[in-house]
């Protein structure tokens, strides 16, 4: 025990995506141009829903909240998953390491509850159209958004305070380009069997009971569509699926990863990479593109422009 005491980790070192100083190059420039993507599409689509009155509804509300949230998320590991495709070493010291893993924590869980709550505002709005406004009130939002941070942040406390009650003495290889619960412990001098079970029980549950959740939501919004005319049941299919791709990209991931206590493999950082720099930059053209109003407020706001 005083061995432990005396040797305790200070940095950490990634072992990053690949040691190939061509493929680094390629993936430097590749996530460069999608991380530039994810900013600028995000920061549009919330500067879309601001300055257009008519898209100042619940679903909207939350698709801004969304963008703010993919920002936030891929500014946690991707400036850092960059500077280290630039250097021979990368290393993290363990404070920033630890925050890291807190704030990557705190949007994804924001991320999945949101998705959540956007799922249940398109079945209110699609299975009961006549108590909607009722049921998904400005006032109703602003405290879903609250409610879906506060439940982020009391998530994100559990499991910083799982990684750094456990003590670290060596090695210091972290198999992954970003600090994340599963591959720090696994470098705890002590067995974290009991530990690796209460982050299945917190993030594994969150994880595959939300995406239970908005699957039956889904489900029943599809079955609820034979009684919708042909054009309600175009437009709610437009949405709903381009709801359900990005539910597909995000959750698949963080459920492949985190519920599977003590066992990693080598592609984790592989499939890590849909939910930390795919999915965000994706969002803004799965919603720009499929759909119509979006685009038609950029048209409009384009017109505007050239006229002033």
């Amino acid at each position: 025990m005083d061995a432990l005491n005396q040797t305790r980790v200070t940095e950490f070192v990634f072992l990053g995506l690949t040691d190939n100083w061509v493929l680094q190059i390629l993936f430097f420039m590749a996530f460069s141009v999608m991380y530039v993507l994810t900013l600028l599409g995000n920061i549009l689509i919330m500067g879309i829903i601001v300055f257009t009155p008519r898209l100042h509804t619940p679903m909207y509300f939350f698709l801004s909240n969304l963008s703010f949230v993919d920002i936030c998320h891929s500014s946690v590991t991707v400036p850092k998953m960059l500077e280290g495709l630039l250097l021979e070493r990368k290393t993290i010291s363990f404070d920033n390491c630890i925050a890291q893993l807190f704030f990557l924590h705190l949007f994804a869980c924001a991320e999945i509850f949101l998705l959540t709550i956007m799922a249940y505002d398109r079945y209110a709005a699609i299975c009961a159209p006549l108590h909607y406004p009722n049921v998904m009130s400005m006032r109703v939002c602003v405290q879903l958004v609250f409610a879906l941070w506060l439940g982020g942040t009391v998530h994100s406390l559990v499991q910083t305070f799982l990684t750094i009650r456990l003590p670290y003495c060596g090695p210091n290889m972290i198999d992954s380009y970003f600090c994340d619960v599963p591959p720090v412990i696994k470098l705890a001098c002590t067995d974290t069997y009991l530990t690796g079970m209460l982050i299945v029980s917190n993030s594994g549950t969150i994880s595959l009971a939300c995406f239970l959740a908005l699957v039956t939501s889904y489900t029943v919004i599809l079955v609820s569509l034979r009684k919708q005319s042909a054009e309600g049941r175009r437009k709610a299919l437009s949405t709903c699926s381009a709801h359900f791709m990005v539910v597909t990209l995000f959750f698949g991931p963080c459920i492949f990863i985190y519920t599977r206590p003590d066992t990693s493999f080598s592609i984790d950082k592989v499939v890590s990479l849909f939910y930390t720099v795919v999915t965000p930059v994706l969002n803004p053209l799965i919603y720009t593109l499929r759909n119509e109003e979006v685009k038609s407020a950029m048209k409009h706001l384009r017109q505007r422009q050239v006229s002033s």
